[in-house]
């Protein structure tokens, strides 16, 4: 792997084309133009997001306000195609074909570090795997760059100079991604999704398992087996039974364990719901296995109250808890959400399905939903797929779901925003739905 000393090496003489001027085509931009290489940044936008910052930090930007065509394919090596650009567009196939390298910043930033690297990915709770995992190292005097998909691009940690960087990876940044060698990898669980941007479900799980190509160690959910490696990994489980490295032990209440040695009841943990357990014990698995200490490892756990918009606590009111989880935006983190409820639940869903058989969740409404309030553009799809399972009723937007989810709820009950479906049709990302809702609910609390 290189160091940072040798980077001019890795990528110096090449032609860069910045496909997208988004967050990470800025990082990208960013980094290529600071550091001297000669790059020019296309997009479709006249005006696209970044481009004033990125004019005012540099001079002599080459921007290219255009459709991506043969001429700028031509002048190119090196395409960095941003990760919402599928790669499988016919333009960029084409200049594939054609000998140019198609790569992420993912891909750039493998070139370049010679730290560590952890990992992480999965349909559901990488998000939050990833920072827990970011806090143990942290509390055990060790200094930890936390990004990539999640927050900062990979990219702009550089100059951080830790002793590790936590990666949260797409499988979008993982098709452009050889390079890379992680000292951890995981596949925290798989689950339909992005079949709007894959040909088919296997096309998907494929792209999630590149991730554990190069790695030294693989860490990998025992109760998930599209997630598993080979027979070398170390494991987790909700399982009691589970033989594995990482699980649960119930011994007068239940506890996260470390080869059946209690390190944490449950009942210490401020996330709530099974999911979160998982999620702690991928966290638990990932940090033992470089070497933090068990104190730090406990400590960030019961330190950590979780991430916004995935399981996030809003309020109680009459005895209503109402509950953010605007980031399960897919089948599975949706039913994991629900699944992961005391409570019966009065369920907020809805917005763009992506192509997902909303079907799969019929089950678990029946059992946990004693209302579903469907919005966006396929909540008739949604309808269809869980009609007969319980009562269900369409609304208009946020403020009507709210609305009735208030008339409808009762002391012990639980409102709960599990949209299973992406934010696109009505806002502009998960954050904002996610906010919608907030503020709706604490609208009624009087705050």
């Amino acid at each position: 792997m290189l160091n940072v000393k040798q980077q001019s090496t890795a990528l110096q003489d090449v032609n860069y084309l910045v496909v997208g001027l988004g967050v990470t085509g800025f990082s990208v931009a960013c980094y290529l133009l600071k550091h001297g290489y000669r790059c020019r940044i296309q997009d479709t936008r006249d005006v696209p997001p970044f481009l004033g910052k990125l004019n005012s930090r540099f001079d002599d930007v080459d921007f290219r306000a255009q459709s991506l065509d043969a001429e700028l394919i031509a002048w190119a090596d090196v395409l960095v195609v941003s990760p919402g650009l599928s790669v499988r567009e016919a333009i960029i196939e084409q200049a594939a074909d054609l000998g140019k390298a198609v790569v992420g910043d993912i891909e750039l930033f493998a070139r370049i570090t010679d730290k560590p690297v952890i990992a992480i990915t999965g349909s559901n709770g990488k998000s939050t795997v990833t920072t827990l995992v970011g806090e143990m190292i942290n509390l055990d005097d060790k200094s930890a760059a936390v990004g990539g998909n999640l927050g900062t691009a990979a990219l702009d940690l550089v100059e951080q100079n830790p002793d590790f960087y936590v990666l949260e990876l797409s499988s979008y940044q993982l098709e452009t991604t050889t390079s890379l060698q992680p000292r951890v990898a995981t596949l925290l669980n798989i689950c339909e999704d992005h079949l709007d941007r894959y040909p088919g479900y296997a096309e998907y799980i494929q792209a999630k398992l590149r991730i554990y190509d190069n790695a030294s160690l693989c860490v990998s959910n025992f109760d998930d087996e599209l997630t598993r490696h080979d027979g070398r990994d170390i494991c987790f489980s909700l399982n009691p039974d589970a033989d594995v490295e990482f699980g649960l032990l119930e011994d007068d209440g239940t506890w996260l364990a470390h080869r059946h040695e209690p390190w944490l009841s449950v009942d210490e943990i401020k996330v709530s719901g099974r999911h979160n357990w998982a999620n702690c014990l991928a966290a638990m698995a990932i940090a033992h296995s470089i070497g933090i200490s068990r104190k730090a490892i406990v400590s960030a756990i019961k330190q950590f109250a979780g991430i916004p918009h995935r399981s996030q606590w809003i309020a109680e009111i009459d005895g209503v808890e109402w509950i953010n989880d605007s980031k399960a935006t897919n089948v599975g983190a949706a039913q994991a959400s629900i699944e992961g409820r005391e409570r019966p639940v009065i369920l907020i869903a809805g917005g763009q399905s992506k192509g997902a058989d909303m079907s799969i969740m019929f089950a678990t409404i029946k059992q946990k939903v004693k209302l579903a309030l469907l919005l966006g553009e396929d909540a008739s799809r949604l309808q269809q797929a869980w009609q007969g399972a319980t009562r269900i009723e369409m609304v208009g937007d946020m403020r009507q779901a709210v609305r009735r989810a208030h008339e409808e709820a009762s002391d012990g009950d639980c409102v709960l925003l599990a949209p299973a479906c992406a934010s696109f049709d009505m806002y502009p990302k998960f954050e904002a739905r996610g906010d919608d809702f907030a503020s709706c609910v604490r609208e009624l609390a009087g705050d």
